[in-house]
């Protein structure tokens, strides 16, 4: 690892560290910039990044706008997504941290109260963040131009979690720090074993 890599992850490191001190603070402070508009902005924000519509919109992006060079990342990608919701997973439930609105720190809009986020009741790692970031590693290698869109978008998604008060702060950090490894971590497995590319190259043949 490059020294500048090393002090980054420092810095995540100690961001989450602080952020489980001053959790609370934040998720009051940012809370008290609600307003109507930014609540529709944000609701958005979380519509689109529902794993579905993430899902079919990457996959999508492989698929129309590459030949074979890129369309044998599809694999990895859905590996990556699929590796995500399982760490998240056992995060959530291992460590079992209740949300900010479920300790009654900030209120929640009913339209999320009443929707599927009790599905993943637990608040440590925010499973939204880790989704986004997951995929940022492989774009970054795969669609260079697109990287800073969507680590722009990654970056609101995981905000709005905080937002609306469904996660702290230190859950997003840490849910997009795990999420970007996990990226990393299954486009080096790839690189070495060309595991997926081989799966990709048998079904191809066989198709065709």
């Amino acid at each position: 690892m490059k020294k500048k890599e090393l002090i980054i992850w420092l810095i995540v490191l100690s961001a989450i560290l602080a952020g489980f001190y001053f959790d609370s603070a934040i998720v009051r402070g940012i809370s008290l910039a609600r307003n109507s508009l930014l609540d529709d902005f944000f609701l958005g924000i979380t519509f689109v990044s529902s794993e579905i519509i993430v899902f079919f919109f990457l996959t999508s992006l492989f698929l129309l706008q590459g030949g074979k060079s890129k369309k044998k990342w599809i694999l990895p990608l859905w590996a990556t997504l699929g590796l995500s919701a399982v760490v998240s997973f056992i995060l959530k439930f291992s460590i079992k941290r209740q949300r900010p609105f479920q300790q009654d720190i900030v209120p929640v809009l009913p339209i999320l109260e009443k929707g599927s986020h009790f599905v993943w009741n637990f608040s440590f790692p925010s499973f939204q963040a880790m989704l986004a970031f997951c995929a940022v590693p492989i774009l970054s290698k795969e669609f260079p131009k697109l990287k800073y869109v969507w680590a722009g978008f990654a970056v609101l998604v995981a905000f709005s979690r905080v937002y609306f008060g469904l996660h702290f702060m230190s859950d997003v950090i840490a849910g997009s720090a795990i999420g970007y490894l996990l990226g990393i971590l299954v486009i080096k497995i790839e690189e070495r074993k060309k595991i997926f590319e081989k799966i990709y190259e048998g079904v191809f043949k066989q198709a065709y």
